[in-house]
């Protein structure tokens, strides 16, 4: 059971969501796997924040380690959500974003870089592919079976319906 909580939500003044990442060597590390943040603020050596507009599509994979090795890692792609709609709540995200995906242990967090690094390879950037599409993925592994792939036809497709219902 999560404890995310999926409710009306206020956001800063500017509709911005801000993503804190930490990087401590050999024991944490939260990064961006992909996503075009609009600015990132360093507040020490170990910790920074990301910032994204309302709408955009990004990636977090987040991980821990202990002296016994590794404890957790996490991958979620998120859409940054829009004022006044619904979202989920996250640690280390402020205010709330749309979960698209969310994976945690490290074979499926795998398989999920591998899924981004063939889009990347079709020449797709990941943050340009169909939200569905994140969400089938997730759904497919979450059923042990495996996902479509993101063709350039496919996005093609998204790309011609967001002209028509943006």
């Amino acid at each position: 059971m999560s404890n995310d909580v999926q409710e009306p939500f206020s956001t800063p003044a500017n509709g911005q969501i801000e993503v804190d990442l930490t990087w401590i060597p050999g024991k944490i590390e939260h990064r961006v796997m992909f996503g075009r943040s609009l600015s990132e603020h360093a507040s020490d050596t170990h910790r920074r924040t990301a910032t994204f507009a309302p709408g955009t599509i990004f990636a977090v994979m987040r991980w821990a380690s202990s002296d016994l090795g590794l404890t957790v890692v996490r991958l979620e792609i998120m859409r940054a959500a829009k004022p006044g709609g619904g979202a989920t709540r996250l640690p280390f995200v402020r205010p709330a974003v749309d979960i698209l995906l969310r994976v945690s242990g490290w074979a499926d967090v795998q398989r999920v870089v591998h899924i981004i690094d063939a889009i990347k390879a079709a020449g797709i950037d990941p943050a340009d592919a169909a939200p569905d599409y994140w969400q089938h993925v997730g759904n497919r592994l979450a059923a042990g079976e495996r996902p479509s792939p993101y063709t350039r036809t496919r996005h093609l497709a998204w790309r011609l319906r967001r002209r028509i219902a943006p």
